[in-house]
């Protein structure tokens, strides 16, 4: 007797934003989403969803899909912490591009399937959205740190200069004032 995993058969169209931006991997220098959590996320079988994509193969080139090799799977287990056993799966999961999880909606014919695509495309601009943030952050704070270093040249000379001014003067080196008779 095989288990099979349950998917939960939820009227509701709501897609939670923030379970699709958990899910979104860093992976070949790509931001992908695994067959699993997609097919989750559509309340599909996996085998079903991977299906549909067989049966529409230009549809799917190498940038829009990739499948993932073994060391990128140990990776993946480390980062998320699967079990080892990784459900069961005979083969290694296959990662989606956001062109490929776009191209899924015309492969799943599903209100579900548009509404998830539609959360998962506002995910991913989101993520773009915070990375250009931070680039901006990081080279605002690179010239911050520019202008630090000549200020602190400049202020290094201001306590130089003071602290000659307040330096006790030797008995030779002070002139008298007033005149001289």
């Amino acid at each position: 007797m095989t288990k099979t995993k349950s998917i939960s058969k939820s009227p509701s169209l709501r897609v939670d934003a923030g379970l699709v931006s958990r899910r979104i991997h860093l992976i070949r220098r790509h931001r992908v989403m695994l067959d699993t959590d997609l097919a989750e996320l559509y309340q599909v079988e996996t085998k079903a969803l991977n299906r549909a994509v067989q049966r529409n193969p230009g549809r799917f080139p190498e940038d829009f899909m990739f499948q993932l090799n073994e060391k990128e799977v140990g990776n993946l287990r480390c980062q998320i912490g699967t079990s080892s056993s990784h459900g069961g799966r005979r083969y290694f999961p296959y990662a989606f591009t956001q062109e490929g999880i776009a191209m899924l909606s015309s492969v799943l014919h599903s209100p579900r399937a548009v509404q998830v695509n539609v959360a998962i495309m506002r995910a991913f601009v989101r993520l773009r959205e915070v990375m250009a943030t931070h680039k901006e952050l990081a080279e605002k704070l690179t010239e911050l740190e520019k202008k630090f270093n000549k200020h602190d040249k400049e202020i290094q000379i201001v306590f130089d200069t003071l602290k000659k001014l307040v330096a006790p003067a030797t008995a030779g080196s002070r002139r008298r004032i007033g005149y001289i008779a």
